[in-house]
């Protein structure tokens, strides 16, 4: 008889992986991100991370503060910040007796059916092990502007659609959506059917190091929910409250609900 397991897709932002001052990665998450994942397998579910953070590393790595806006810098850094971020994925999950296993893709891989067919299969074969978990990123170091996803929201969107996903989780820096038109201040969205209306709320700012916003997760939500999938935004520096999230408990989050037919 099979067993259903419930299918997640994890997306994790660079401010969450870095610290505030941005010139360094930020251990104590990477901790508490492989104890929630280890969680999650061990309760019976499959977890596919999508994993900003290469730049980020690769900024660190060669001790520069600001991101350089040529592709040649870019593409450097990733390269070189690429193995940074793969052994902290490899070092703390290896202590809940899991395997990291990465995959880097472009958006030509995910474009072409023979490609999207051979990562698909491999992504499953992955996850048959039972004690692999899937990082991916954009293969930042070789994709041309005109051929990229852009950022990893994008990317975590099309994977989750790719594979079957039951759930699309974004880890940012913020609580979810901020609804920031009250007088009485700034309220966390804890609900969203219609985003359109969410979209209104969205304000043109991103991190320090990141390519992404609230804009372009809002852009993935809907590419997930076309696919049948919900989603959720949650704070990543909060990984405490993952496992309760995704099962459903009252905790800050912003819940994307599939449109009503």
């Amino acid at each position: 008889m099979a067993i259903f397991h419930q299918r997640i897709v994890l997306k994790i932002g660079t401010g969450v992986l870095t610290r505030s001052n941005r010139i360094r990665v930020d251990d104590p998450v990477f901790v508490d991100l492989a104890r929630a994942i280890a969680a999650l397998q061990g309760g019976g579910r499959q977890v596919i991370v999508v994993s900003s953070g290469a730049v980020g590393a690769g900024l660190m790595e060669r001790g520069m503060k600001d991101r350089p806006e040529d592709t040649a810098s870019l593409q450097a850094l990733a390269a070189m910040g690429q193995t940074g971020l793969m052994h902290h994925w490899k070092t703390h999950l290896q202590y809940h007796d899991l395997v990291a296993a990465q995959l880097l893709l472009t958006y030509d891989d995910l474009k072409s059916e023979d490609r999207r067919g051979r990562i698909l299969r491999t992504l499953e074969r992955l996850l048959d092990f039972g004690d692999v978990v899937p990082v991916i990123n954009e293969n930042d170091s070789v994709a041309v502007e005109e051929l990229r996803f852009g950022d990893n929201d994008a990317l975590s969107a099309h994977v989750a659609a790719l594979t079957g996903a039951d759930l699309l989780v974004l880890l940012t820096t913020v609580d979810g959506l901020l609804d920031r038109s009250r007088a009485e201040g700034e309220q966390l969205v804890r609900h969203v059917q219609d985003l359109g209306e969410a979209e209104a709320l969205v304000e043109d700012t991103q991190g320090h190091l990141s390519v992404g916003g609230m804009r372009t997760k809002l852009e993935a939500v809907s590419v997930a929910r076309r696919h049948g999938i919900p989603a959720i935004i949650a704070h990543g520096k909060h990984i405490d409250r993952l496992p309760g999230i995704i099962a459903g408990e009252n905790l800050p989050c912003t819940r994307f609900l599939l449109p009503t037919s």
